[in-house]
């Protein structure tokens, strides 16, 4: 005889299905395996697999870190193990935080580094330091990956790496004991298009006929300078003096200085600094030469201009000219590229106007990724 069959299978763990004879509804139950008791989750079934998955899931959790705890305050354990991950990172945060004091590293840096260590912390908290492998870590890393998240990959790999050499440093995991060092390196292609030369004039007339004066303002400051957006943002009128204009990059956290000469004349734009800066001032009492002109919302006028600002009206300006791209469209940034390629055509020294160390850096600047074509035989 064939068993009757059964619609209401379920196989999620804690959850339970009653059916009730009077009514022929069948209705859904959470088993707390903490206490035993039950919780009603009503009768739609999706609703009450997922909220069992998710109860699930917290209560491991918990439970894990209970048993953590157990395992902390014996010393035999935790001479074996190692402190838990959690413990070490928030050591480590702690060491970032009093470098980011000292001025050894940067703001972003550390907001970098905060969320490569969230990630390490939402996956492996409850784990000893020393019981992270790196098979553990590469299954992480792989998952941003697949996920179409290759930068990401690359930046938690990175800092990861440097979690290990802290730890290393204080005496916490062994020498040499470095399980994210181990893992491959994820490769990013870069999808994002460079600016071309002959997209210049139509976003540029774009910017001038549909925002506010500042934007086409840090457009021509980009191209002249080939400074980086939030070093165009904290640019003041006392920088310029003595026929320059002085700059301290803040990716450098002020360790690189530029003095730009006013002179200096972008052939694409054929005005110089001097005559930028001057469009730039207006009857607003300002320190930042990028200023707010008006009052709005949070921002007063004399108030900087916010770099991510800048991003949002120059891809709107950009998409708004009809232009096409075969890869992502160039954002603000690819102004600095398309600096390095007119500057270099007049044979000035782009390295230096880059302010990189490397050589290399400049040379991916003048890569313009197959925007152009190559007149052969010229």
């Amino acid at each position: 005889m064939a068993a009757r069959p059964r619609s209401h299978n379920i196989t999620t763990p804690n959850l339970y299905q009653k059916l009730d004879k009077r009514s022929g509804k069948v209705y859904y139950q959470y088993r707390d395996s903490r206490s035993g008791k039950f919780h009603g989750l009503g009768t739609d079934k999706n609703r009450a697999v997922a909220v069992a998955k998710e109860l699930n899931l917290r209560i491991s959790e918990q439970l894990v870190e209970q048993y953590q705890h157990i395992l902390d305050v014996n010393p035999a354990k935790v001479a074996k193990k190692g402190i838990s991950t959690k413990q070490w990172c928030e050591k480590y945060m702690e060491i970032q935080q009093e470098r980011l004091d000292a001025g050894e590293i940067a703001l972003n840096t550390l907001k970098n580094r905060k969320q490569a260590v969230k990630i390490l912390l939402t996956r492996c908290k409850s784990i000893g330091i020393k019981e992270l492998n790196t098979k553990t870590l590469a299954a992480i890393i792989d998952e941003y990956k697949k996920n179409d998240k290759p930068r990401m990959a690359q930046t938690i790999r990175a800092i990861w790496i440097d979690v290990f050499k802290e730890a290393q440093h204080a005496g916490e995991v062994e020498s040499g004991y470095n399980p994210a060092l181990a893992t491959r390196s994820p490769k990013a292609e870069v999808k994002r298009s460079r600016l071309r030369e002959s997209d210049w004039e139509p976003i540029i007339a774009a910017a001038k006929s549909t925002k506010p004066p500042y934007v086409a303002h840090a457009m021509m400051l980009a191209l002249t300078t080939g400074l980086r957006r939030e070093d165009i943002c904290n640019l003041k009128f006392k920088d310029v003096r003595d026929g320059f204009l002085y700059v301290a990059t803040g990716k450098s956290r002020g360790k690189t200085k530029l003095a730009f000469p006013l002179n200096l004349t972008n052939p694409l734009l054929g005005i110089s600094l001097e005559e930028i800066i001057s469009m730039c001032r207006s009857n607003v009492v300002a320190p930042f030469i990028l200023h707010q002109k008006k009052r709005l919302q949070r921002t007063q006028p004399g108030d900087p201009i916010k770099a991510n600002r800048l991003s949002r009206h120059f891809a709107e300006v950009r998409d708004n000219t009809g232009l096409t791209w075969e890869g992502a469209p160039p954002s603000f940034h690819e102004l600095r590229s398309l600096a390095e390629r007119t500057y270099s055509k007049m044979g000035i020294d782009t390295q230096l106007l880059l302010g990189h160390r490397d050589r290399r850096m400049t040379d991916k600047y003048a890569d313009i990724r197959g925007a152009e074509y190559v007149v052969v035989g010229g």
